[in-house]
């Protein structure tokens, strides 16, 4: 299934292979492709969380956590996964290569691709928070190698990862503890130096973009957990000057968003995809918190059913493209993707082509596919 989106930019505007400015269309032929490889004989889910990147025209999808059995307000539970799938991308579609195993099952790690492979750090499974830092790498034609790199100061899930100059950056999440503000570098040609501590993003938070642009970090959006069991949505959007070791508050995004994915886009723009605008979290947190301080029986079975409902009835995230002009700190809505736009997974591109792997297109739900857009002119 193909459409093609045209998108008309309000700002300057550059493609990924060229520094005009001048204002333009931008076509995007968005398809999805390739529905993820069955697991055990049975068709895949998809996953939330997975480890998603490239190296070279090499793509992986692994990991990830999803529901096999039934909803979760069902009493389903969460399973995650180890299995690893590796594409190449071949004209305009994928070739699955083979399939693998990761070194353990791990969803919600803080992902990016680096020119040696992709980085993974953190995440959860079925045993609680990771640590861990793996660097996967291409060992040879039908395997793949993995390196283990210093551990986090503190098992972190739900974080953001760039890199830029050689160096990691890691920031944000959720620990043991709550929802962090920490912001960590390693370098990654020595990284025998482990993670070393920046300064802190200006509040807490979960579910955000953070991406390496115009020689600085923006981490946009996100949210974070309250004591109330009520999130803070955030529209906010910081710039880290990696010289200075400062954060400074930029425009906002158009409105409340986290859990979205993005690119950075030309030299001085970034991307960013769907996303959760967080009217359907913040009334069952509400229902949540509701029925855990509600002492009669039966108001709290009718609070339960309304929130089953409201999740059940979940009309998906996003789909709107926005456009942030570094240089002028402009956003601006671009457009939007013509298909059900998955949160919690990492886009990435290869040449003029973004991915997004697999991810959850609503409460519960996961995409089995992996969503393709070509950028024309």
């Amino acid at each position: 299934m193909r459409l093609i989106l045209s998108i008309i930019l309000m700002s300057t505007f550059a493609n990924l292979n060229s520094c005009k400015n001048e204002s333009q269309t931008v076509h995007i032929d968005w398809k999805l492709i390739t529905t993820l490889p069955d697991i055990n004989g049975k068709p895949s889910f998809g996953y939330a969380g997975p480890v998603a990147g490239h190296f070279g025209d090499t793509i992986i999808v692994a990991g990830g956590a999803n529901f096999p059995d039934s909803m979760p307000w069902q009493g389903g539970k969460k399973k995650y996964y180890d299995d690893i799938f590796v594409y190449l991308k071949n004209g305009s579609g994928l070739q699955l290569l083979y399939q693998s195993k990761l070194p353990d099952t791990i969803a919600y790690p803080a992902v990016c691709s680096v020119p040696d492979g992709i980085v993974y750090a953190g995440g959860e499974s079925q045993r609680g928070l990771s640590n861990k830092t793996w660097l996967i790498k291409n060992k040879n034609t039908d395997s793949l190698g993995f390196v283990l790199l210093p551990d986090l100061p503190q098992a972190t899930a739900n974080a953001s990862l760039t890199v830029y100059n050689n160096h990691l950056y890691f920031a944000g999440g959720e620990t043991d503890a709550g929802v962090s503000a920490k912001l960590y570098v390693l370098d990654f040609i020595h990284p025998q130096s482990g993670w070393k501590e920046l300064a802190a993003l200006p509040s807490p938070v979960s579910h955000g973009l953070m991406v390496a642009q115009s020689g600085k970090l923006f981490f946009i959006g996100g949210r974070m957990k309250t004591s109330s069991g009520i999130s803070n949505l955030y529209a906010t959007v910081y710039e880290y000057d990696i010289t200075s070791n400062q954060w400074n508050r930029k425009n906002s995004l158009p409105y409340a968003l986290s859990a979205g994915t993005g690119v950075a886009f030309s030299t001085n723009e970034i991307l960013l995809f769907g996303g959760d605008r967080g009217e359907t979290f913040h009334k069952t947190e509400e229902f949540l918190a509701a029925i855990a301080n509600e002492k009669d029986t039966t108001k709290k079975k009718e609070l339960v059913q309304q929130k089953n409902k409201l999740q059940s009835t979940h009309p998906g995230f996003s789909r709107d493209i926005l456009l942030y002009n570094t240089e002028k700190d402009e956003w601006v809505v671009a457009g939007a993707i013509p298909f059900d736009t998955p949160v919690t997974t990492t886009a990435f591109t290869i040449g003029d082509t973004v991915f997004i792997p697999s991810g959850e297109i609503r409460a519960g739900v996961r995409l089995p596919k992996i969503l393709m857009g070509v950028l024309k002119n």
